[in-house]
């Protein structure tokens, strides 16, 4: 029996938690959990069984965290530990079928984070992580797995990495499951809207939220999840919030108080219920007995076309969007120039100047002659999605560029394009579907482009029917009704525009090359920007421009009021309410590109590293480093601070500005060394406590603390409470930041907190970390709770102000 199968006609049910489970029965701090498949697998047995007799139909072997970086000083292998942990949960199932013979059970393999940051941001590249993934997907199969479920993911990176390795490694069920915080976001900034996107589009099977919060907290969370998706939903929560009582993590939420919860869920849509953190086989037991009636009701939400970055999802149809044509070499000499000079930092600063100037959505382009495309496409997409939330158009006629650009790609991107012609078809149609993208279609064929709009729909349909082959619905298509240049073909406007009305009428999506229309005429701007009106008009839902046309933006504003596009004609009133006069409008997009005015301050705040080294060189002509450090860098360091506090910028570009800080530090450091006022605003320690592995939290707060310019101590992960007070002492430091990710070692936290207590008692102490709350850093007698980077930072500068590092 396929689990998809049992799928559609039942509510199916997780487990609950392994390692409360394993903790209560043995499991030490630091030690490996997987291992125990092998060195005490009566255990399992006994775990799967107690959750096969409490109702569980899809059991998750213990291999969350099974690869070689991690098993390796085990001496066992991927294979061997994976194998007994999927051993172990079929065993479970012989014996309790033997006895109850029922429905179908099913083994998942687990399939955990990595524990390691992301390129750009970190070291860990999206191949190795792929690597990584695919040897436990291998090691899955080969021992027999039912399906593959890829859970607790906070980063769409990772997810996409951990997706692909399962796709193109198996032929089994796909399931997946991402940690949001309270406010709707995953670590990486990623929405709920953008995650259900992303996953839908790579294929998985069904998808929800699992691990971090307790059911009350994801109720908000499962109605955005149930609102966007159209494949079955998982929801898997903790019990409750955790507490830690005498050393002992607990959690909030009762099993009669859990169940309830999930009868809601149930209820409320949700296909696939289980629990995490903190439940046992008795939430289950209770979650079954109240949910096992309930099937599963409600619409599904319409196709719609939609594409993605990391952090940002946008929708065709809703509103004409636009799409920045800057990152395109053609007839561009300056961007030839700094493409084949690899000048990245002034191919960034063009996709930051389009998203200034309002585009939706940027076009990525670098065909040029003897240039190797195949191999730059990819790093640009790469080095551009650091600076900017924006989704990105792949624009290539290069299929294996194409292929690699969207395998780089962290999101669901826009391709650029295919056409009627069979061979653009087949080449360009299985990229699309193996990454899930969105693809423009443009209406041509091998007899060239047709004299008329009816022609032109022809090819277009025939586009969607061999689409259709490959399960690639009209929803993920945009068509491209083709512009050609008025000054050779009188008539090619007009039927441009009436293909745009026939394609609209079908309910299909538009775009299209505006400027095309102007090719070969003196004042380009008028023409583009009055067709531009007239396209839109007809029904256009996407123009490919140049955002800094005064001409082409106010064509959009004022079509955008006059359709009804714009709510009581809002948008149009702010932006020109400053235009009282016809003497008054010459404002151009040149003259509003001097408000951003571009130096160390917005270097740092774009994450431009480049620009940043370059203009802090510049600025030690005329100011001091200090100077530079206390007006600058910190001032611009606060504004990202207080964008990623407001949720309004997240971890990447926050990251990508603490890499741009550092490069011009490396610069003002040089420079230091020089002067006799040589300072740090302070001294300060970082440490993963004692038996935990994980370091992420740590790293970022320690890039930024740097960037702020203090002088980071890092001792690195698994460090005794012995060697942080020696540290302490030897350095003579008055703050201390610790770090813990795993419930089972915060005890090591309370333990260096005490020792350091006793022997330096002027040191400052602040926690942090995902299982940790300011009620428990204050049981532990902390100074401060860290909840993210930023506000450790915040805590530092204000012991600096006090006079305490």
């Amino acid at each position: 029996m396929n689990v998809m199968t049992e799928l559609e006609k039942n509510l199916l049910y997780y487990d609950g938690a392994t390692g409360t489970y394993l903790q209560n029965h043995g499991l030490q701090v630091g030690e490996i959990p997987e291992l125990l498949n092998i060195t005490h697998s009566e255990i399992l047995i006994q775990m799967h069984r107690e959750y096969l007799e409490a109702g569980t139909n899809i059991l998750l072997a213990n291999t969350f965290g099974a690869h070689s970086q991690k098993l390796s000083p085990s001496g066992y292998t991927t294979d061997e530990v994976i194998g007994a942990g999927i051993a172990n949960a079929r065993e479970a199932i012989a014996q309790y079928e033997k006895e109850n013979p029922s429905k179908p059970h099913f083994v998942s393999l687990d399939v955990g984070p990595l524990g390691r940051i992301m390129e750009p941001f970190g070291d860990l590249s999206f191949e190795e992580a792929y690597g990584l993934f695919k040897e436990i997907v291998d090691a899955g199969v080969k021992a027999g797995v039912d399906l593959i479920t890829i859970e607790t993911m906070s980063d769409l990176y990772e997810l996409k990495a951990a997706i692909l390795a399962a796709k193109e490694n198996a032929s089994l069920p796909v399931f997946v499951t991402a940690v949001f915080e309270e406010n709707g976001r995953m670590l990486s900034g990623t929405d709920v809207e953008t995650f259900v996107t992303t996953a839908e589009s790579l294929g998985v099977d069904a998808l929800g939220v699992n691990c971090s919060l307790g059911p009350k907290q994801m109720l908000p969370i499962v109605e955005e999840i149930i609102k966007y998706s159209r494949i079955p939903v998982i929801v898997q929560p903790n019990a409750g919030l955790p507490t830690i009582v005498d050393g002992k993590t607990q959690y909030d939420i009762t099993d009669e108080e859990f169940s309830d919860y999930m009868v809601e869920f149930a209820e409320m849509g949700v296909s696939v219920l289980g629990g995490c953190c903190g439940t046992n086989p008795e939430y289950i037991r209770k979650m079954t007995t109240k949910t096992k009636e309930k099937k599963v009701e409600g619409e599904l939400p319409s196709p719609s076309t939609k594409i993605s970055s990391y952090g940002k999802t946008v929708s065709f149809g809703k509103k004409p969007l636009l799409i920045g044509e800057r990152l395109n070499p053609t007839g561009k000499k300056s961007l030839q120039e700094a493409m084949k000079a690899g000048k990245i930092d002034s191919i960034l600063s063009i996709a930051l100047e389009q998203e200034e100037f309002g585009c939706h959505i940027l076009d990525v382009n670098c065909g040029l002659p003897e240039f190797d495309e195949e191999n730059f496409l990819p790093k640009i997409i790469g080095e551009i999605q650091g600076v900017t939330s924006l989704p990105l158009q792949i624009d290539t006629t290069n299929p294996k560029a194409m292929e690699k650009a969207c395998r780089k790609y962290n999101g669901r991107p826009l391709l650029n394009s295919v056409n009627g012609k069979q061979e653009s078809m087949d080449e360009i149609f299985p990229i699309a579907k193996k990454y899930g993208a969105v693809v423009v279609a443009l209406c041509l064929d091998e007899s060239g482009i047709p004299n008329t709009a009816e022609d032109r729909l022809a090819i277009a349909e025939k586009i969607q029917k061999e689409a259709e082959k490959y399960g690639i619905g009209s929803e993920s298509l945009v068509f491209d009704p083709l512009a050609l240049t008025i000054s050779s073909d009188g008539e090619s406007a007009k039927t441009c525009l009436e293909t745009i009305r026939l394609l609209s009428e079908k309910g299909w999506n538009t775009t299209l090359g505006v400027s095309n229309i102007s090719f070969g005429l003196p004042y380009r701007d008028l023409i583009n920007g009055t067709f531009f009106s007239m396209a839109l008009y007809a029904g256009l839902t996407s123009g490919i421009i140049n955002p800094l046309s005064q001409e082409l933006m106010d064509a959009y504003s004022s079509s955008l009021a006059l359709l009804g596009q714009d709510e009581s004609s809002l948008g149009y009133i702010e932006k020109y309410k400053e235009r009282t006069s016809t003497k008054n409008t010459k404002t151009s997009a040149k003259n509003s590109s001097e408000e951003h005015k571009k130096d160390l301050g917005y270097a740092i705040e774009k994450g431009l590293m480049g620009e940043a080294k370059t203009f802090a060189q510049e600025t030690l002509q005329t100011m001091d480093s200090m100077e530079i450090i206390q007006t600058i860098v910190i001032p611009s360091l606060n504004r990202v601070g207080e964008k990623f506090e407001n949720k309004t910028l997240f971890l990447p570009q926050l990251l990508m500005s603490a890499d741009a800080a550092s490069a011009a530090f490396s610069v003002i450091r040089e420079n230091m060394q020089k002067e006799a006022n040589h300072t740090t605003r302070g001294r300060v320690l970082v440490a993963t406590v004692k038996g935990d592995i994980h370091d992420i939290g740590k790293n970022i707060t320690k890039a930024l603390l740097e960037n702020y310019g203090f002088e980071v101590l890092d001792l690195g992960k698994d460090v005794p409470p012995e060697k942080i007070l020696e540290t302490v002492q030897k350095e003579n430091l008055r703050f201390v930041g610790l770090s813990a990710l795993m419930t089972t070692t915060v005890v090591f936290m309370k333990e260096t907190i005490a020792l350091l207590r006793e022997h330096c008692k002027d040191c400052k102490i602040l926690v942090g970390g995902a299982v940790l709350t300011e009620a428990y850093a204050q049981e532990i007698h902390a100074d401060a709770y860290g909840k993210d980077a930023m506000a450790t930072v915040r805590y530092v500068e204000s012991l600096e102000k006090e006079n305490l590092l």
